[in-house]
């Protein structure tokens, strides 16, 4: 669990820098292409971070299923939310756009796990 929220974190200060990397290289047309390189670099880390993610929720999922837990933890889940909220406030990051975000990868993670349960019944 504790692996699983660093990669929370690192995946929200990807999403940061990406907007830290747009808004301070603000120039001309000329910049235009090496800002686009530079998104297109955090969007690749960023792909590469959700899937050692889903590695983890995966692992995650087998524990679950062997030990009869539920996938949805809708504590667990308001508390990661929060504290990323927070997070991303301190980033000058809206609280709607973390939300948005991390209930998109809550809702991947639950059908991963959901996934992983089907399977151990079987």
């Amino acid at each position: 669990m504790k692996l699983d929220k660093c990669l929370l974190f690192a995946i929200a200060l990807v999403l940061i820098s990406s907007i830290r990397v747009f808004a301070q290289s603000g120039t001309p047309a000329n910049g235009l292409e090496s800002n686009r390189k530079k998104i297109d670099s955090l969007d690749k880390q960023l792909v590469e971070l959700l899937a050692k993610r889903e590695v983890i929720v995966k692992e995650i999922g087998i524990y679950k299923a062997k030990n009869h837990i539920p996938p949805l933890q809708t504590a667990r889940f308001q508390q990661v939310l929060q504290k990323n909220i927070e997070a991303g406030q301190k980033q000058g990051l809206s609280p709607e756009f973390i939300t948005e975000v991390f209930n998109a990868i809550h809702k991947e993670s639950l059908k991963i796990e959901e996934d992983v349960k089907a399977k151990n019944q079987q």
